[in-house]
């Protein structure tokens, strides 16, 4: 295929590209999209042809974020360009069959993670260059898997993961309709920023964006790695995505109408589970919560109704109606709890809010003791950090209701919902009347990773 027929020999070097691209699934897409865009005297792709694919900006397409900022919108407008720059080699006359195959290969197969994070920094980094903004990171050399020194800035890490939310947005509006609208992405810039590191800066009271506080680039990578490691997936997905809409929509895709079809208002449509919480959950997963997620969130908007089983302030609060509503399913389940605490520590008596989850990939069942297979325990607010399984222990979760038709217990289990720990010294644990959260220090809990689920926690429970 491509520039090739049957008649004509076939490189190793063309073979090569093309099995590596139909393992992915790929290869018929690409031909298509080559047919499409390749010149009919030269064989290959205009340069001009292939940015304008890759390109986020439109016609009359606005952009809002929550952290506003003006450099956005000139970041994206170069995102096209630099996607062509960094994966495809052109000649005189384009970019040729073999060489438009190769080009997807480098985005799009299979590497691993920490190479292609490190690919993605490339393309940040000479999007940010194009639109003459100063981020202090440098490559050694061209090698893929090459070293990057320098560091980042807050302001700079919420453009990156803002750039990566613009794309999988996009993802979810082939069509290129629609106003992006940025969410509130402040918990997740704080978690990379890791406040016990950087001078213990007050998450609750501070403008994390505004500091000048600089995380080295190593730094960086590990915080993706460990914590969204799904977080470069979103340039595949976009890479693939614009190719697929080229071939399917045709002109389509340059289309100016500037109609609300998939926007994403930044009003969210539930108060805890954010558009920016949402997706912060769901780059941390490689299953089809993923994909759940950002379908109800970063598509329409309108998918969490479809997938919402139980809200307090709906279905009325309390064990008894919870389980009303969640009894019988058996499919994967996020819940997350939004409370206050006041802090009595050293004089200090505010009000602390908070969001915390958890993500347990089966149903609940009525038992007096823990179960489970796996699981996640997340921060969500003020500052994002996700607790995954130490394969220690397998105290997942814990939901227990008033036993019926029993006897007098002279130490009667727990009656409430929990997460970790062990029973009467839970990591996480909700009363029957879902009027209190209690939240224990991590050292009792050896089914999840440690950490402290809220900032400044200590050794007493909250």
């Amino acid at each position: 295929m491509g520039a090739s027929t049957s008649s004509e020999t076939v490189s190793a070097e063309q073979k090569e590209a093309e099995n590596v691209a139909a393992s992915t699934g790929a290869l018929p897409t690409l031909q298509k999209a080559f047919s499409k865009f390749a010149d009919s005297e030269t064989h290959a792709i205009p340069i001009e042809k292939l940015q304008k694919c890759f390109n986020f900006a439109r016609e009359g397409r606005n952009y809002h974020t929550e952290n506003t900022t003006d450099s956005l919108p000139l970041l994206l407008d170069h995102l096209g360009s630099s996607l062509v720059d960094q994966f495809f080699i052109s000649d005189d006359n384009g970019i040729n069959w073999v060489e438009f195959v190769k080009g997807y290969n480098k985005c799009c197969s299979r590497v691993s993670a920490s190479i292609f994070l490190n690919k993605f920094i490339r393309v940040f980094v000479d999007v940010t260059k194009k639109a003459n903004l100063d981020v202090h990171l440098e490559f050694e050399s061209d090698d893929v898997d090459c070293k990057v020194s320098g560091y980042l800035l807050p302001k700079h890490v919420f453009l990156l993961l803002s750039i990566c939310w613009a794309m999988s947005w996009d993802c979810r509006n082939l069509k290129g309709k629609g106003n992006l609208s940025v969410p509130d992405l402040s918990h997740l810039v704080t978690s990379a920023v890791d406040d016990k590191d950087e001078g213990g800066f007050d998450v609750l009271d501070c403008d994390v964006l505004s500091l000048e506080v600089q995380i080295p680039v190593g730094k960086f990578v590990t915080w993706v790695m460990s914590t969204v490691p799904c977080l470069p997936d979103c340039l595949k997905r976009y890479f693939h995505a614009r190719l697929q809409i080229a071939v399917t929509e045709g002109d389509e895709l340059a289309s100016s109408d500037s109609s609300s079809v998939g926007e994403i208002s930044s009003t969210t449509v539930c108060d805890i589970l954010t558009p920016g919480r949402a997706w912060a959950i769901s780059i941390t997963q490689r299953n089809t919560v993923n994909e759940e997620i950002s379908r109800a969130f970063i598509g329409s908007g309108a998918g969490l109704n479809d997938n919402l089983i139980y809200r307090s302030s709906t279905h009325g609060r309390g064990l008894n109606r919870f389980w009303s509503h969640v009894e019988g399913y058996h499919g994967p389940l996020l819940i997350l709890v939004a409370a206050s605490s006041r802090n009595g520590h050293e004089g200090n008596s505010a009000i602390r809010k908070f969001v915390i989850g958890a993500l347990t990939n089966e149903g609940l069942e009525n038992k007096d003791i823990f179960y489970g297979t796996s699981g996640c325990l997340y921060s969500l607010s003020p500052v994002f950090h996700l607790f995954p399984p130490t394969g220690k222990e397998k105290n997942f979760v814990y939901s227990h209701l008033h036993p019926t038709g029993r006897a007098y217990q002279s130490h009667p289990t727990p009656v409430g919902v929990a997460f970790g720990g062990t029973p009467g010294n839970e990591r996480i644990f909700i009363d029957e009347d879902f009027s209190k959260v209690t939240i224990r220090h991590h050292a009792v809990d050896k089914t999840y990773q440690s950490g402290s689920l809220l900032p400044d926690q200590g050794f007493p429970s909250y």
